[in-house]
């Protein structure tokens, strides 16, 4: 059960730990993954415009129950994304920011013309998460313009370890790439490793449970 009292609370207190360092140009994304339509429509009437998603199907069946007459969000898909979901969700989503190979940018390109990426880069090495390597970026940027969609940034995670002296080397790997490239937004930072990406220069960060707690379990 979603406590809109409460979800405006914790928004305003990522919202005075954003400035606290000084940033206000930060874009909050609430994650709602694993919540009911009912998290989007606490964060919409907390303020935050934007929310993430991570899967297809969940995306569909949210938008799908949500209210005609309440402003509708900024929908950002956040998750690993086969090819073949993307048509399914083409209409729904206004930033794509797990784009990691070419098949994926060809794809988007045929179904969501002119669509608003950002190039996920895996800056830790880790088998286990989405992302191209750093000496890849580039190429996909030339082909994203090439297929006439609009590459504003670069998007990462943290090490599943945590460790912070690892999460610092990867988000300035990925905030030099796109510095080096011209691009002006950085999706970095989640709950856990935001202040280290709003001190590195993340330009949008992915908050889930400090605004609405523990995902419920899977039944």
């Amino acid at each position: 059960m979603i406590n809109e009292a409460l979800v405006a609370e914790r928004i305003q207190s990522i919202r005075d730990r954003i400035e606290s360092h000084g940033r206000r140009d930060v874009r909050l994304i609430a994650v709602t993954k694993g919540f009911g339509v009912e998290a989007m429509v606490a964060a919409i009437r907390s303020g935050c415009t934007d929310v993430g998603e991570n899967y297809a199907q969940e995306l569909i069946a949210k938008m799908a129950a949500y209210p005609a007459d309440l402003e509708r969000p900024t929908v950002h898909f956040i998750g690993r994304l086969q090819s073949n979901k993307v048509r399914s969700v083409a209409s729904l989503v206004d930033c794509w920011q797990t784009v990691d190979r070419s098949t994926l940018v060809d794809e988007i390109a045929r179904r969501a013309p002119g669509a608003r990426i950002l190039v996920q880069v895996n800056a830790t090495d880790e088998d286990d998460k989405g992302g191209c390597r750093p000496s890849e970026v580039e190429g996909l940027v030339t082909r994203s313009v090439a297929a006439g969609l609009e590459p504003i940034g670069l998007m990462t995670v943290g090490p599943t370890d945590g460790d912070p002296s690892r999460t610092r080397r990867a988000f300035e790997t990925v905030a030099h790439v796109a510095s080096t490239l011209g691009l002006s937004e950085l999706s970095m930072g989640m709950s856990a490793d935001l202040d280290i990406a709003l001190e590195v220069g993340s330009t949008m960060v992915r908050v889930g449970s400090a605004i609405f707690g523990d995902r419920p379990p899977v039944t």
